[in-house]
């Protein structure tokens, strides 16, 4: 099992090890929810997915659902019985250790702010560069 929570600790879960995919999104609600310029989500299946805590839920559109601390702000999970009946998109960044679950692949690319296609090229930094 693979542990997560949101910044502040009122909620965390346990997620299955295997998911149905492990992807990057660059879809405008993602970015926009988040405030980042792609979110990773695992999506598992929804009885597998443990809960501790309540998070609020928040209707993103017709039919998804977005679920998040209400104390802290931290993006957790996201439903949308039409794409995915029965299955919870975890935010797998949130995990204790996002490492465990490896990204497979990009979605919604067509989204994809512009300059995100080459930051794999910009100057790297171990931590925050000083002078």
């Amino acid at each position: 099992m693979l542990r997560g929570q949101c910044h502040c600790g009122a909620i965390s879960y346990e997620m299955p090890e295997t998911t149905f995919h492990s992807a990057l999104c660059h879809c405008t609600d993602c970015r926009r929810h988040a405030g980042a310029p792609m979110v990773a989500w695992g999506l598992v299946p929804a009885d597998q997915l443990t809960v501790h805590g309540t998070p609020k839920v928040y209707a993103s559109s017709e039919h998804g659902r977005r679920h998040f601390c209400a104390e802290c702000g931290t993006s957790l999970f996201y439903t949308n019985d039409v794409i995915f009946p029965g299955r919870v998109d975890v935010q797998t960044a949130t995990l204790d250790d996002p490492g465990k679950l490896p990204v497979q692949l990009h979605v919604q690319i067509a989204d994809r702010i512009p300059w995100m296609e080459t930051a794999h090229e910009l100057p790297m930094f171990e931590r925050f560069p000083t002078g």
